[in-house]
C-alpha cells in the first residue's frame, strides 16, 4: 500500500493539537472520526488533556503507542513544521496540515512553506491550508469541515478533488439534498506536495470511483496532470473540471497576434479538450454533469425526446436544447403510431415533440408505455422527462414508473422537475434518473455526456529529423527570414523578392507579370500595416514611386529609415487564416483562426497543445481544428464559394506544429498571418510571417 493509499485508507490516525471541545475546529476531527464510524485507531495529542471522548490523549508525538498512517496537524503555521518533522521521523505515511499562513500570504508565508517541505522529508503532505479529506466509501473522515455535521451522506461513485477547502464543503452540502452519491472528497489547497494530478491518478484506479470532479484554480504540473487525466480516460472514468479565473487577462504577445488570442484561460480549454476533461462552465455544472455521467449511459447523438406533463416546461427544455445545438425532432411514423396506440381518449398530444400528456393525468401505464416507445425509437438518442406538479402527491409512483423502464434501453434518461420539489428530484436521482431543477441544467448534462462519448485520444506526428536547422539566426526574424524558416518545413509561401532600391523594386514587380504587394522588410517593425509599411495591388509602373513614399511615411510614423523592401506576388481567391504558436506554463499551443488584420477583432480561433514528448499534431487533430472554426463554412463551399484545399491546409498545420516541436525552446514565437487557403487542388500560401528565435549561447 503506497503513501496515498494509506492517506485515503489509514488504519490509524493521530490528531496533533486535538481539542476536547467538539464545537471547536480542533475538536472536530476526533468527533467526526467517531461519529462516522472510523474502525481504526485514533490517537489524540494534547499535553493539557488526559482523554478526549473516552480516548486516551497523548502529551506529544513521541509518546504515541504506534506509528500512525496519517497525522492531522491542527497547530498554527509557526509550529506545524515541528509536528511534521516528528511524524516523518516516526515513519508516518502522510500528514494533513490545516494551518493557513503559507504561500497564500506572501514572502514570509512562502518561507514557512519551504520549511514545511524540508521538515516532511520522504513523508507526503496534504495541504497546507487544507480542510482535509473525506473517504465516504470507507467511513473515514479526516477533516474539520463544518459541512460534516450532517447525519447522513449518500455514498456513491463521484470523487471530488478541490484546490479550495471551503468549496469541498460547499459541494458536499449541495450533493446531499440532491441525492448525489460521492465516494471521496479531497482538498489539496496549497499543494506543497500532493496535488490535483496525484489524486486524479489515484481515483483512476479506485474501484469505488467512476466519475472525477475537479475544482481547479491552477494546474501546477501540466505534464503530470495530462498523464493522470489520460489514465482516467483510458480507464473509462470521465473527468469534469470547473476552472476559476476565466476573466484573467491572457499572456501579452511581444510581436504576434497569437499571444493575445491564446489567453491563459484558452490554454486550459485546449489542455482539457485534449485529455478528455469536460469543462464545467458554471459551479452548478460541476455537480450536474457528473450526476448524469455516473449513470454510465452513453449519449451517441444529439436527438432528444421530451416527454412532458406540463406544456410550458417542455418548451423551456426544448428551447434550451435547441440553443445548444441539440435536435428535438417529431416522432417517426412507427413511434408516433406506438404512442397513439397508448391513448384511450383525446387528452394527450403524443405525435409531436415535446410529447405532451398534460391533460392525461398521472397515469403510470401511459407513462411507462410512452417511455418505452421513445427509448425504442431510432429517432432519439436520449429522453428527457418533465416531472410536473402532479408528481408532488405521489412521487414514488412517478419515480417507480420511470425506473421500471430503464432496463429496456441504455440510452440516457434524465428528468426536469418543474415545480420546486427537491425531495422529488433527490428520489429520482437515487433511482438512477438524474434530475435537475433548471431546464438549462438538462442541456448541460446532456452536452457533457455527448462530449464524453465523442472524445478520442489525440494522435501525434514525429518531426522530420532530416530538416537542416543549422545556421538559424537568433532574435526576431524579418518576414523573408521567417518564411524561409517555414519553407524548410514544407509550408508553401508566396513568391517574393527582397529589394533595396526603387529601380530594383520595379524590376522585381515586372517579373511577376501582374499586381504585386510592396512591404517594408524589418525585424524591428513586425506589424507593418500599422505604420504604413504595406501597399497592395500595385502595378509595376507605380512600385518605384510607392517605395519612396512608403520609406518616408514609415520613417515619420516609426522613426526607422527602412533600407530593405519586399516585392511579393498578390494572392487572390483564397480564404485568409492565421496559424500561430504560443508558449505558456501549460505547454506549447498551436492556434488556428480567421486571419488578416481582423484576427484579434473576431477571435474565431481554436487551439491544440503539442504533446509533451516533442511530437507535432496529427492530421486528424489538424482537420478537427479546421472544422471547429465558426468560419468553417467559408472553407466548405458556403453559398457557392469554391471549396478550399482542406488537405493542403491540414498539411500546413501539421508541418507548422512539427516546426514548433522540432525547434522546441529555441522557437519563442511564430505566426503566419495571413495563410491563404486556395480553392481545392491549389494549395495554401503563407503571405506574411513572424518568427522569434532564442539566441544561441556559444
Amino acid at each position: 500500500m503506497n503513501a496515498i493509499s494509506r492517506l485515503l485508507k489509514p488504519r490509524s490516525v493521530a490528531i496533533i493539537g486535538a481539542s476536547a471541545d467538539s464545537r471547536k475546529t480542533a475538536g472536530r476531527p476526533v468527533a467526526y472520526l467517531r461519529k462516522h464510524g472510523f474502525a481504526g485507531d485514533i490517537y489524540p495529542v494534547n499535553p493539557r488533556v488526559d482523554n478526549i471522548d473516552g480516548l486516551p490523549c497523548y502529551p506529544d508525538i513521541a509518546s504515541l503507542p504506534a506509528v500512525p498512517d496519517v497525522g492531522i496537524v491542527l497547530l498554527g503555521a509557526d509550529r506545524a513544521h515541528s509536528a511534521v518533522a516528528e511524524l516523518s521521523r516516526l515513519g508516518a505515511a502522510a500528514a494533513i496540515v490545516l494551518a493557513s499562513g503559507y504561500s497564500e500570504t506572501g514572502e514570509e508565508g512562502t518561507s514557512r512553506q519551504a520549511q514545511l517541505i524540508e521538515a516532511a522529508g520522504n513523508m507526503r503532505i496534504l495541504g497546507p491550508n487544507t480542510i482535509g479529506l473525506v473517504n465516504l466509501t470507507d467511513n473515514i473522515v479526516l477533516s474539520a469541515s463544518g459541512a460534516l455535521e450532517m447525519k447522513h451522506f449518500p455514498v456513491g461513485s463521484i470523487g471530488i478533488v478541490s484546490q479550495s477547502g471551503g468549496i469541498l464543503g460547499s459541494l458536499l452540502s449541495r450533493a446531499v439534498p440532491r441525492g448525489i452519491g460521492l465516494s471521496k472528497l479531497i482538498s489539496t489547497s496549497n499543494e506543497v506536495d500532493l496535488d490535483l494530478a496525484d489524486f486524479v491518478d489515484y481515483l483512476a484506479e479506485d474501484e469505488a470511483t467512476q466519475i472525477i470532479a475537479l475544482y481547479v484554480e491552477s494546474v501546477r504540473h501540466p505534464e503530470k496532470f495530462r498523464a493522470a487525466a489520460l489514465k482516467a480516460a483510458s480507464a473509462g472514468k470521465p473527468v469534469v473540471a470547473f476552472k476559476v479565473g476565466r476573466s484573467e487577462a491572457g499572456a501579452q504577445a511581444a510581436v504576434s497576434h497569437t499571444g493575445a488570442l491564446a489567453g491563459a484561460d484558452r490554454m486550459y480549454d485546449a489542455l482539457f479538450k485534449q485529455v478528455g476533461v469536460i469543462r464545467a462552465q458554471t459551479f452548478g455544472d460541476l455537480l450536474d454533469i457528473p450526476a448524469a455521467l455516473v449513470t454510465g449511459r452513453r449519449l451517441l447523438g444529439n436527438r432528444v425526446a421530451i416527454l412532458t406533463s406540463t406544456g410550458g416546461a417542455g418548451t423551456l427544455v426544448s428551447d434550451s436544447l435547441g440553443v445548444s445545438g441539440f435536435e428535438t425532432p417529431a416522432p417517426d411514423a412507427d413511434t408516433a403510431a406506438a404512442l397513439r396506440a397508448l391513448q384511450t381518449g383525446n387528452h394527450a398530444a403524443l405525435d409531436r415533440n415535446p410529447i405532451d400528456v398534460t391533460l392525461a393525468g398521472l397515469q403510470p401505464d401511459l407513462l411507462r408505455g410512452a417511455i418505452r416507445a421513445l427509448l425504442a425509437s431510432p429517432s432519439y438518442d436520449a429522453l428527457t422527462i418533465i416531472v410536473g406538479s402532479s408528481s408532488l402527491a405521489m412521487p414514488e409512483l412517478m419515480a417507480g414508473a420511470i425506473q421500471d423502464c430503464l432496463p429496456a434501453s441504455d440510452k440516457p434518461v434524465i428528468a426536469y422537475v418543474s415545480p420546486h420539489a427537491p425531495d422529488v428530484a433527490a428520489l429520482l436521482t437515487q433511482r438512477g434518473v438524474p434530475a435537475f431543477s433548471a431546464a438549462e441544467s438538462c442541456t448541460v448534462a446532456l452536452a457533457g455526456m455527448l462530449q464524453h462519448a465523442r472524445w478520442q485520444a489525440p494522435g501525434s506526428s514525429a518531426p522530420d529529423t532530416s530538416i537542416d536547422l543549422s545556421g538559424l539566426p537568433g532574435g526576431a526574424l524579418d518576414e523573408a527570414q521567417a518564411k524561409k524558416l517555414f519553407s524548410r518545413f514544407g509550408i508553401p509561401c508566396t513568391g517574393e523578392k527582397v529589394v533595396t532600391t526603387p529601380g530594383g523594386a520595379e524590376q522585381a514587380a515586372r517579373a511577376f507579370n501582374g499586381p504585386v504587394a510592396l512591404k517594408i522588410l524589418s525585424a524591428d517593425i513586425l506589424h507593418k500595416s500599422d505604420v504604413g509599411g504595406v501597399a497592395v495591388n500595385l502595378e509595376a509602373e507605380y512600385v518605384a514611386a510607392r517605395l519612396t513614399q512608403m520609406q518616408a511615411e514609415v520613417q515619420q510614423r516609426a522613426g526607422i529609415l527602412s533600407q530593405r523592401f519586399l516585392v511579393q506576388e498578390m494572392v487572390t481567391g483564397g480564404t485568409e487564416l492565421i496559424l500561430g504558436m504560443h508558449r505558456d506554463p501549460l505547454g506549447t499551443a498551436i492556434l488556428l483562426g480567421m486571419g488578416g488584420i481582423t484576427a484579434e477583432l473576431f477571435k474565431d480561433t481554436t487551439m491544440r497543445l503539442l504533446p509533451p514528448d516533442g511530437q507535432g499534431l496529427s492530421s486528424e487533430e489538424a482537420a478537427e481544428m479546421v472544422r471547429e472554426l465558426k468560419t468553417w463554412p467559408l472553407l466548405d463551399g458556403f453559398r457557392g464559394r469554391p471549396k478550399a484545399d482542406l488537405d493542403a491546409l491540414v498539411s500546413a498545420i501539421v508541418a507548422f506544429s512539427q516546426m514548433a516541436a522540432g525547434l522546441g525552446d529555441r522557437l519563442l514565437e511564430a505566426e503566419i498571418n495571413p495563410l491563404f487557403v486556395m480553392p481545392e487542388g491549389q494549395g495554401v500560401k503563407a503571405a506574411d510571417g513572424v518568427a522569434v528565435l532564442a539566441e544561441v549561447c556559444e
